[in-house]
């Protein structure tokens, strides 16, 4: 009897010690994403998405997430959190500011992860194509989100302002075109006619004109002129001293409201009834702007469409340089069940079904489609995971991820698609010319700058660059870019 207790107990301590060797088997990521539909994700709502993952992930993989979600505060708050070695896997963007990926790479921030990839689930999740468009320096850093991975733009009018006022949007095919219609919208007592959202538009309205291969509105100063395929000063071409003039007018007409060049619109106002006409990046389903905002908008082309260097980071995920190869494997397990399982992305996109969102099927359509409802979490595909595994929205088509292949494989290849440029042999330059972006190039290109004063506002802007060591990047940019043309 004594034996058998003792093996009894012996077992019993056994099966513990498995339980708790398994229960350390589970490695804890930290992830950290932003918000775009909400002013503030509800904190307590997180937590239940986090555990929901969780609890259904576990079985899967030997993975677990603590989730961090959040808004306005998101770049400044990653950056230190990056610092301190509290994030594992983030969210970011070729046009993000501070935690973009244009500023990641540099600053050795993420992780180099070109040998862990081969083999997984989410490097199968996805062409080798997009895993070659997103490399810098021939080495991938960076998870694409699949999703609109070329860049191109719409004039986005609120549909009740369109019918209130009988606008044939069809007329409009430059921004000049659009005046008229601003003034009417002014007159009928809309607080922002045309709504910048707070950005520098001449990057997004030129695009035809030129590559902007650092895809960074701050430094949109630099960049290829497609005509003559060579790198430019874009301040010295008549192109932005039109468009600055332009949107001067705008602003001494009030159709562009001082709100937003001093920054005072948010992530939500286009959710507003405040405003008429404004911006979206065409994408293949632009009815999700209309979730998004939470009114029906129409659209008009005001761009073709390109895949670049950086269009296929315009939504992606990095993993920590601090991270070791365990810790990074976790990461791409995630993300490889993310990018391929589509109960897990919609509950990371959407949160927890019946109380975020349901899922519905109405007649016609074929699969089950979601409608969102949730004012504590709240996210879109885009920024989330892979358009050919998270469920389309109730107003979209059944058939999205065709319509997303589709869209990607009909855009134009741009002249300079695969330069990236290397800013090491001019940094402080570089950094010293982008601080004074805000300060010249984001109030003249919101309106902030009557038109009258334009030339000798860019005047100013390029003498300070100048001494800043503008002419210095501007040929390392030419000499690099020829180098590579000859390859």
């Amino acid at each position: 009897m004594k034996k058998i207790v003792s093996l009894v107990l012996a077992l019993c301590m056994l099966l513990s010690l498995v339980t708790v060797a398994s229960a350390e088997e589970k490695v804890v990521i930290n992830v950290w994403r932003k918000t775009f539909n909400l002013p503030q994700p509800d904190q307590a709502q997180v937590k239940k998405v986090e555990d929901s993952i969780n609890a259904y992930i576990g079985d899967k993989i030997n993975v677990e997430i603590r989730l961090t979600d959040m808004s306005g505060e998101y770049e400044d708050q990653a950056k230190l959190a990056l610092a301190n070695n509290e994030i594992d896997l983030l969210w970011t963007a070729s046009w993000e500011s501070i935690i973009g990926t244009n500023d990641l790479v540099p600053a050795n921030a993420v992780k180099d992860i070109t040998d862990l990839l081969p083999g997984t689930a989410l490097y199968g999740s996805m062409s080798e194509g997009q895993w070659e468009a997103t490399k810098y320096n021939g080495r991938n850093y960076f998870i694409p989100v699949y999703k609109d991975n070329v860049e191109g733009y719409n004039f986005m009018f609120r549909k009740a302002v369109v019918d209130e006022l009988g606008w044939d949007i069809t007329s409009v095919k430059t921004l000049a075109d659009l005046e008229p219609m601003l003034l009417q919208a002014k007159e009928a007592g809309l607080k922002y006619p045309f709504l910048t959202q707070k950005t520098a538009m001449f990057y997004r309205w030129n695009i035809d004109k030129f590559d902007f291969f650092t895809a960074d509105a701050s430094t949109n100063f630099f960049a290829v002129d497609r005509e003559t395929n060579e790198v430019v000063n874009v301040l010295a071409t008549p192109a932005y001293v039109d468009f600055c003039k332009l949107m001067g007018s705008w602003g001494e007409q009030g159709i562009i409201h001082e709100d937003d060049w001093t920054k005072v619109t948010t992530d939500t106002t286009t959710q507003s009834q405040d405003w008429a006409v404004s911006w979206w990046t065409d994408i293949p389903v632009n009815a999700e702007a209309n979730a998004r905002y939470g009114q029906e908008v129409v659209m008009q082309p005001a761009t073709a469409r390109y895949a670049h260097s950086t269009s296929a980071l315009g939504s992606c995920y990095a993993i920590a340089s601090h991270c070791d190869d365990v810790k990074a494997k976790a990461c791409i397990d995630f993300m490889g069940l993310l990018y391929t399982d589509s109960t897990l992305a919609d509950m990371y996109t959407f949160g927890i079904e019946g109380e975020d969102f349901e899922y519905t099927q109405e007649e016609g359509q074929t699969i089950k489609h979601v409608t969102q409802h949730s004012e504590l979490y709240n996210h879109s595909m885009w920024e989330s995971a892979s358009a050919t595994v998270v469920t389309p929205l109730s107003n979209e088509p059944d058939n999205k991820a065709d319509l997303y292949d589709a869209f990607n494989g009909g855009a134009n290849t741009s002249c300079a698609a695969g330069f990236r440029f290397d800013k090491t042999p001019v940094e402080a330059e570089y950094a010293a010319c982008q601080a004074l972006f805000d300060q010249y190039g984001f109030v003249l290109e919101n309106g902030g700058v009557p038109a009258d004063a334009v030339e000798d506002y860019i005047a100013q802007y390029q003498a300070d660059l100048d001494a800043a060591g503008f002419q210095t990047v501007l040929a390392e940019f030419q000499n690099q870019y020829n180098a590579w043309k000859a390859q």
